[in-house]
């Protein structure tokens, strides 16, 4: 089984691929308080879960996806048109860093369809996600490097990321295959956004409590997937999942914390050196 389509089977019972309550999504979103007719885009979408909540809260709101998993987009599609969404949602394959908001869109894409094509917006968004994505980009000043282009006049990015919660050791380094100026404390976290041009309108730092819901809805998720296909298949769930739990409880829980920021773009502020470190 590929990773796309174990991370896909995983999530069916936590569709927001992050640490966060359905709470504290909705606050989030919330706080972004986007006028009628705003136009939200995210990078690195997976099952589009986060567009769709922003939609439902933003009733003439319109919103653009990326991602590269045709499992991942496949499922947006049949959510956005279970909710009644699919008119007002477009999504992409393509890799986040190639999408462009420049010039119209490919020819033949349809609401709630699949564009293979590098070009979509007309013009730009309101609000720019990447919600546990930042890898795309090389980490997250150099996200919000990429997300700026994207952003109308007053526009806000809303970005999730590690951090380190405590001084990850060696081992922990080199099971995540991570080094240590991968991720920063909570406060060099906000230090780094700032350096890359942004204010912090608010954020929201994960739970311990939210951390273990994630994860054990995953690993719980998956494992009773694997058990009701046994067989290969089914074998291979069960060693993600046990690769997965040993990692998490062994590792990186309370060493990884995580952090969604909301951000607004400095008017002509250039990032400061040290600023593009991810």
């Amino acid at each position: 089984m590929n990773r796309q389509l174990i991370s896909h089977l995983a999530h069916a019972d936590h569709p927001v691929a992050a640490p966060i309550t359905d709470a504290h999504v909705e606050r989030l979103l919330r706080r972004a308080n986007l006028a009628p007719g705003a136009r939200i885009l995210d990078l690195g979408c997976g099952q589009g879960e986060w567009l769709m909540r922003a939609l439902a809260l933003y009733p003439d709101a319109t919103a653009d996806g990326v991602d590269l998993s045709d499992v991942a987009l496949d499922a947006a599609r049949e959510q956005a048109e279970r909710r009644g969404l699919s008119g007002r949602l477009r999504l992409h394959r393509l890799p986040a860093a190639e999408f462009s908001s420049a010039g119209v869109a490919s020819a033949g894409v349809a609401s709630a369809g699949v564009s293979s094509g590098g070009s979509s917006a007309d013009r730009l968004y309101d609000l720019v996600l990447c919600v546990g994505a930042t890898h795309a980009f090389g980490g997250l000043a150099a996200t919000l490097d990429a997300v700026r282009p994207h952003l109308a006049p007053s526009g806000l990015a809303l970005v999730g990321e590690g951090f380190w919660e405590s001084n990850p050791t060696q081992q922990v380094l080199d099971r995540l295959g991570a080094g240590p100026d991968d991720f920063a404390d909570l406060a060099g976290t906000v230090e780094r956004a700032e350096k890359a041009g942004y204010a912090t309108l608010y954020a929201h730092t994960s739970t311990r409590g939210e951390w273990d819901d994630y994860e054990w809805s995953w690993t719980g998720t998956l494992t009773r997937w694997a058990l009701d296909h046994p067989g290969p298949d089914g074998d291979a769930a069960l060693a993600a999942v046990h690769d997965h739990r040993d990692m998490w409880l062994r590792c990186y829980r309370d060493v990884l914390g995580f952090v969604t920021l909301l951000l607004r773009p400095l008017p002509g502020e250039a990032p400061q050196p040290g600023g593009r470190h991810g």
